[in-house]
């Protein structure tokens, strides 16, 4: 008999791939392409055994390893799922759609945005200038209460001056991380957990890693100054861009926070 095909059947089928392709995806970020490879390997058996050819005993069998495969998965696959999640429910994407319905025009939008990262930016300039490590945080669509109280709330406005005065080397906050959010500094002398990434390479000191590792665990943004060569480097979703210029990092800021 034929199969017959419709509408719906093919909007299931698309929606199918592309839940597969974001997988395949994710699991090549996370180099855990191989366990996802092996599982598809044991999924198609399974189909196949149970499906298939019918084999009552070894299809049950294969079912008991699914059902407890289920719970393996979330353990195994837990960061990846974290991450999922995360950038579902993430605000930027939904940035525009806010614009739309508080009647906020995209010139007005960006003038906002202007104002609020020049002084992160020139306050990266002065401190990769002088050798003054920082390590600044932005908070979107995940938010952030945790990590901050790890550290000393302020609540200010952005500026300049204060930014530059809370990573100064003699300031009992500069080792840590300033945490913004909704263009406000929120918090900063706050603790980071440090990613454990192998690959990463050896001329990335602590900061780097704190930096790489609050993206990893959540959606965060976040701008690193190196104390040893004054580079700027930015950290997104797990990879991180080193030796930005100014006009690069207001254009990754102005877009991205």
């Amino acid at each position: 008999m034929p199969f017959s095909f419709g509408v719906k059947d093919i909007i299931d089928i698309v929606l199918v791939a592309m839940m597969l392709y974001y997988v395949y995806r994710l699991m090549k970020a996370s180099r855990s392409l191989n366990v996802f490879i092996g599982l598809m390997i044991f999924t198609l058996v399974w189909l196949f055994v149970s499906q298939v050819l019918q084999m009552r005993l070894l299809g049950s069998i294969l079912d008991k390893f699914v059902s407890v495969g289920v719970i393996a998965m979330v353990v195994i696959f837990q960061e990846e799922i974290r991450k999922f999640l995360y950038s579902l429910g993430a605000r930027q994407r939904f940035r525009g759609l806010s614009h739309l319905l508080f009647h906020t025009s995209a010139d007005e939008a960006a003038k906002e945005d202007k104002e609020a990262v020049m002084p992160i930016v020139m306050a990266c300039m002065s401190m990769a200038k002088h050798r003054v490590g920082a390590l600044i945080v932005f908070e979107r669509g995940v938010v952030l209460d945790d990590i901050m109280d790890t550290g000393e709330k302020i609540n200010a406005d952005i500026n300049q001056l204060l930014i530059e005065n809370i990573f100064f080397k003699n300031s009992p906050l500069h080792d840590g991380a300033m945490i913004i959010s909704k263009k406000r500094i929120r918090a900063a002398g706050c603790i980071l957990p440090v990613s454990h990434d192998v690959n990463i390479p050896k001329s990335l000191g602590l900061r780097h890693r704190a930096a790489l590792g609050m993206t990893q665990s959540s959606d965060a943004l976040c701008v690193v100054v190196s104390e040893e060569t004054g580079r700027i480097s930015v950290a997104d979703s797990g990879v991180i861009k080193t030796g930005l210029s100014a006009e690069q990092l207001e254009s990754i800021l102005a877009h991205n926070i």
